[in-house]
């Protein structure tokens, strides 16, 4: 049984993505939106994300929906690998990331200072994990990038503690773009 999830994967320039309205983040957020469905018939109640960009707000909005699809039950954590990680951001980022918090319903940071080191990253790593029953992340190992530290930590972690990784590929947004290809197809003829 699944209760809690983490929910991480790529950030948008690591995909290629610039705009929140890309096509892309469309596919995306489908494909985080199946998992979580299986994954609430599984008895899934919380969905924890450390609010960086990406893949890790688009399944808040995820979550968001599918509270308002009748799934109230389910919850949303962001849980910041350390305080002000929005500092830097583009305004637009942080209005993004701001109109998430506000909605989620547990937020709190690992580390209780501003940025000092990437050892503030290793710890939200496994503190997300161990906090977790499941990892849900969208990444591919032929196109590494920032999910490759999580992955790593959640095989160790797998290995001695029963736990579980789910990977959302580019094979699998290549079939749910191959999906709705069709059923646009079949709305047509």
């Amino acid at each position: 049984m699944s209760k809690v999830a983490v929910v991480s994967g790529y950030k948008p320039f690591e995909v290629g993505i610039f705009k929140n309205d890309d096509p892309a983040v469309g596919y995306i957020k489908t494909a985080i939106k199946k998992s979580l469905l299986s994954l609430l018939d599984d008895g899934l109640e919380w969905v924890i994300i450390s609010g960086q960009l990406g893949t890790e707000l688009w399944a808040a909005e995820v979550v968001f929906d599918l509270q308002l699809e009748g799934y109230s039950e389910l919850q949303l954590a962001v849980i910041t690998p350390f305080l002000e990680q929005e500092a830097s951001w583009k305004d637009t980022n942080k209005e993004w990331y701001e109109s998430i918090l506000v909605q989620a319903d547990f937020v709190d940071s690992v580390s209780r200072k501003p940025y000092e080191n990437p050892q503030q990253f290793r710890l939200k790593n496994h503190f997300l994990v161990k906090k977790s029953d499941v990892l849900l992340l969208f990444y591919d190992s032929e196109k590494e990038g920032s999910p490759k530290y999580l992955y790593e930590t959640a095989q160790k972690y797998e290995e001695e503690n029963e736990y579980q990784i789910r990977l959302i590929t580019f094979y699998d947004l290549q079939l749910i773009v191959e999906e709705e290809q069709l059923s646009q197809r079949d709305k047509f003829e």
